[in-house]
């Protein structure tokens, strides 16, 4: 049997892998549940994904992945493994080449600790490529060309935001605001002004179902149900889109300051091809209601999200599979 290639978008959110020739096989949660007496896996991505914040003392959810790097390797290692199982992606006649994505301003240490998960998970060939390229390439966005693509991929651990030419990133910048960032912020907001504590989850389903960052409108409210911090007990009030602008402003203002950043940097025979083209939106923070007409506003260029946001980076993967002789000459 030959040996599967696959491409790993590795994210602080979610693991997404695709294998050459048959597409996306597998979409879950990067977390793990672990028994803390005797240290042993209880569970790995969607069924430890629904422990997180309901689990009894002795059983721990962990999220291994942090701001799109390893925080903890042994946990990311063994993640890694689970998955590759569950696809059948290896044998004992055969080892995988495996892509991985990552963000682009990532240490090389960060990068090694990756390249090493990934190796010891049974890998014959592991290629790292910075996620904004192939977020780009999954977009379909054609970067062979001499002119400027520029991509903005807002994930759960990182923002990265990149202007590409020549199948290459001409100007980059990663900041580490993103998806999980906004449902902390939207926890610290309603424990600050409400003295409710509400967990991760009930955060996401208000970022994701609820929250406008432009033009919000203050008489469209949510119920939201929590623990009062003040009498420990169960309790329920209502927030205001306008709430949720307010909740999210600081960290929309950072990303925004660092793609002016990046549009600075930038030649301007490539400006002029940005203000021509747009930019593209890729990552599941990019459909945050209200990002891209305030995205719009604040750049005077145009902005899209891709069709298919939350999978761009490991369709990515896909295209670059079918070139891997390119990707072997690289390294």
């Amino acid at each position: 049997m030959l040996a599967k290639d696959i491409g790993i978008d590795l994210g602080t959110a979610n693991v997404l892998i695709y294998i050459k020739g048959e597409g996306i096989v597998l979409n879950e949660p990067s977390v793990v549940a672990i028994d803390t007496d005797n240290k042993k896996v209880v569970a790995v991505g969607h069924e430890a994904s629904e422990m997180l914040g309901r689990t009894p003392g002795k059983v721990k959810a962990i999220k291994p992945m942090k701001d799109g790097v390893i925080a903890d390797f042994e946990i990311t290692e063994i993640m890694l493994d689970y998955f590759i199982r569950k696809i059948h992606a290896r044998n004992f006649l055969s080892r995988p080449r495996i892509l991985i994505c990552c963000p682009s301003n990532i240490t090389p240490v960060e990068k090694n600790a990756i390249k090493e998960a990934a190796e010891r998970t049974g890998a014959r060939r592991v290629f790292l490529e910075e996620e904004p390229k192939v977020a780009a390439i999954g977009a379909g966005m054609d970067i062979s060309k001499p002119s400027a693509n520029m991509v903005i991929d807002i994930g759960g651990g990182t923002t990265d935001i990149a202007i590409l030419s020549l199948n290459d990133i001409v100007t980059s910048d990663s900041v580490r605001i993103a998806g999980n960032v906004f449902d902390q912020d939207i926890i610290k907001y309603i424990r600050e002004k409400y003295k409710l504590l509400i967990g991760e989850q009930t955060a996401e389903e208000i970022k994701i179902e609820f929250a406008n960052i432009f033009n919000p409108d203050k008489k469209h409210k949510l119920e939201v149900r929590g623990r009062d911090l003040v009498t420990g007990l169960p309790s329920t009030i209502e927030i205001t889109e306008e709430e949720t602008e307010e909740a999210l402003r600081e960290s929309i203002t950072k990303i925004i300051k660092a793609v002016t950043a990046v549009l600075e940097q930038t030649p301007p025979e490539l400006s002029a091809d940005i203000v021509e083209k747009g930019i593209i939106l890729t990552g599941g923070g990019s459909m945050l209601n209200g990002l891209v007409p305030l995205l719009k506003e604040k750049l005077k260029v145009p902005v899209f999200i891709a069709d298919s946001p939350l999978t761009c980076v490991v369709e990515g993967t896909g295209v670059l599979l079918d070139n891997i002789k390119l990707l072997e000459n690289e390294s």
